[in-house]
């Protein structure tokens, strides 16, 4: 079987940062309930998040900037985990345990985006 070109595996991957970067801008209020109490203004943090999540999906559709894309993307996904999943998983919240492990493959797959991509 011949194996898929890195041009759709980068678009096939970006679909659900786009959605998810949407879903930000427009519910933004309902998800700023999920930033911890200590962070500041949460609401400012889910639209920059929603915007940083459209502008990965959109660099690894254009291959412009895909690399770095990649990476930032994962330093993200590790800061969601870290400051967002961890601490709820830890008080054995199952969701939260799943938003993890979700998280922990997405950024997985944003290295191995990163991997495949010339610029």
């Amino acid at each position: 079987m011949k194996p898929l070109s890195n041009s759709i595996i980068r678009i096939l991957f970006s679909i659900p940062f786009l959605v998810f970067g949407i879903m930000h801008i427009l519910a933004g209020k309902d998800m700023a309930a999920m930033i911890p109490p200590y962070i500041p203004w949460p609401i400012i943090w889910v639209y920059i998040t929603g915007i940083a999540l459209i502008a990965a999906a959109i660099s690894f559709i254009l291959n412009k900037k895909a690399k770095l894309a990649g990476i930032l993307l994962a330093v993200l996904l590790l800061l969601f985990v870290v400051t967002i999943w961890l601490p709820r998983a830890a008080n054995n919240d199952l969701t939260a345990i799943s938003s993890l492990l979700k998280d922990i493959g997405l950024m997985a797959g944003s290295l191995m985006v990163s991997s495949i991509s010339k610029n």
